[in-house]
């Protein structure tokens, strides 16, 4: 589908500066404090460091690494490579050497953007460490003090090619490498206006394999983060909390929806949830998009020590990590009238790509998924082996085409040909449902799938029964083979402080009145916490690790209140 370049984001930031220029961009939190970046001073911000890109030797179709947490300057990088025609790759601030050095080699950056110091975290010995490991020419550094850090002084931050304080205008003796271009174009981005050059890449989750680096172009981030605001509702003086990391994709989607509704973004580099919610109460927070994981810190600490007034916040967008999307959806509803969505996106067709208008029923709207959030978005639903469309409400795999689709792959020119069908549909890996009416219902990825007694049940379904048990926190439900080769369903749960007493066998009767019987678990165990990792777009439970245990433990169910007596 071809795209016009009609509005990149150089574009983007001007129109804001011209619709009023005192207006907040951003809230940064130094210290406790809360400092404040109106656009024209933002504007300013990007225009210091595009003339100091610009004077080391970056140029269109370069690539710039930013490893900074979720500061103003982040956004500063991002708008400023653009005007160059220059493409940014976030590096979450938690990446170890390997993910490090996976992007220096994939991406080939000609210049990395990183925190001076933050959070006590050694950033630059991962990035120097990565630079040894990646056997690259090494990029120059821009070494950011952060807000209200002042400067730093360069010269520790250097890896051969020169560093430089960025922002402090002084780039002598720093020149950066004349890097190669890595990217291959996907079938959505051939066909796309050659002028428009790409502007982001985000890594994908790596979940079948090494991650890959999906890149997209300057134009599409624009049109995309304007259609998020419509439907999002994001209007002039609203707020944006911004806790995901603005290097991953839904912390970046929800950050320029923000900005194109014309909305500040309250800017948290690391999250406690009580000082969260307070600087919520303080600055009228209105839109906030995380997955349960994260709503959830917030429910349980607003409900055990910091009842603050959000009676601001409007709407949420929440990804289901650990099943306890509607019990969050209806503690919003309830305390502060706020309209909750579920959410589907990725790396790939950026996050907020479906969501779910106020007119759907919560029944509908508190799961993932959602309609296309732009009408040149096309979705349709296939059968993964030959990729025949299927009809009105039988599960397949969500495919996508259109502006939002990945246009390249940074240093990896066999992605597009795995990613996308025949006839240039891009492969989402994601199971779902075509609810007949313009809305797809997200069911699960389509490797976590279960076939119980013949049928395809979403471990979802199982999950949310075991955590609407009143001593039930937290439940995930894997597949291990059992005997005969059948997948047997495996229940995992972890119980609240307190909880009343249950036991493997009480669970699966509480599953049973309302599951049908090949639903029920063959197993639960009762663990003290859930094995996760923590990705650009929350904390996920390690699913694998799960398997691993499942396989393990086939002897008996384990419960470690009674194995540790």
């Amino acid at each position: 589908m071809t795209a016009t370049t009609t509005s990149g984001l150089a574009a983007f930031l001007d129109d804001l500066v011209a619709a009023d220029p005192g207006a907040v961009a951003t809230y940064d939190v130094a210290d406790g404090r809360l400092l404040i970046c109106n656009r024209a001073e933002l504007r300013r911000r990007v225009q210091a460091v595009r003339a100091e890109l610009a004077a080391v030797g970056v140029r269109r179709g370069r690539c710039i690494a930013v490893l900074l947490p979720n500061w103003s300057d982040a956004l500063v990088w991002q708008f400023a490579a653009a005007a160059l025609g220059a493409h940014v790759i976030g590096v979450n601030t938690r990446y170890n050497t390997a993910e490090v050095a996976h992007i220096l080699t994939a991406a080939r950056p000609a210049v990395v953007a990183v925190a001076a110091g933050f959070h006590g975290l050694d950033l630059f010995g991962t990035l120097r460490a990565a630079s040894e490991v990646a056997a690259v020419p090494a990029p120059a550094v821009a070494v950011v003090a952060g807000p209200g850090g002042g400067s730093a002084d360069p010269a520790p931050f250097d890896l051969g090619a020169g560093s430089w304080c960025a922002g402090g205008g002084d780039t002598r003796g720093v020149r950066a490498p004349d890097t190669p271009d890595t990217a291959t174009l996907t079938p959505a981005g051939a066909e796309d206006d050659p002028a428009d050059p790409l502007a982001v890449a985000f890594t994908t989750s790596g979940s079948t394999g090494t991650p890959k680096l999906a890149a997209h172009r300057d134009s599409a981030i624009v049109r995309h983060a304007r259609a998020d605001a419509a439907i999002m509702r994001v209007e002039p003086g609203d707020v944006a909390l911004c806790v995901l990391p603005v290097s991953g994709v839904f912390g970046y989607s929800t950050a320029m929806a923000a900005l194109a509704g014309g909305a500040a973004l309250l800017m948290e580099p690391v999250f406690d949830a009580a000082a969260t919610l307070r600087r919520m109460e303080q600055l009228y927070v209105t839109h906030v998009v995380g997955g349960d994981d994260l709503f959830g810190r917030l429910h349980d600490t607003w409900h055990a020590e910091m009842r603050a007034d959000l009676s601001a916040l409007k709407w949420l967008g929440i990804a289901d990590f650990l099943g306890r999307s509607h019990e969050i959806a209806r503690w919003a509803r309830d305390e502060f009238g706020a309209h909750t969505s579920g959410v589907f996106g990725s790396s790939e067709v950026f996050a907020l790509a479906l969501l779910w208008s106020a007119g759907d029923p919560e029944s509908v709207r508190w799961n993932g998924g959602g309609r296309p959030v732009d009408p040149s978005v096309d979705v349709r639903i296939a059968d993964p082996l030959d990729d025949r469309v299927l009809p009105d409400g039988e599960q397949g795999e969500l495919q996508v085409r259109g502006p939002n689709v990945v246009d390249a792959y940074l240093g990896n020119p066999d992605a597009a040909r795995r990613a996308f069908t025949a006839d240039g549909w891009f492969r989402s890996g994601d199971l779902a449902v075509a609810t007949g009416d313009g809305g797809y219902t997200y069911v699960c990825r389509m490797g976590d799938v279960l076939r119980l007694r013949g049928f395809l049940v979403d471990p979802a379904e199982i999950e949310h029964r075991l955590a609407e048990h009143p001593g039930v926190r937290t439940a995930k439900v894997v597949g291990i083979t059992g005997e005969g080769g059948y997948t047997r369903a495996v229940g995992f749960v972890v119980p609240v402080e307190d909880a009343v007493e249950f036991d493997a066998a009480s669970l699966k009767a509480w599953c049973a009145e309302t599951l049908a019987a090949f639903k029920v678990p063959a197993t639960i165990h009762v663990i003290e916490t859930m094995p996760t990792t923590v990705g650009g777009n929350g904390t996920k439970i390690r699913a694998v690790e799960l398997r691993e245990w499942a396989q393990q433990w086939t002897d008996r169910e384990r419960d470690f209140r009674r194995d540790r007596n």
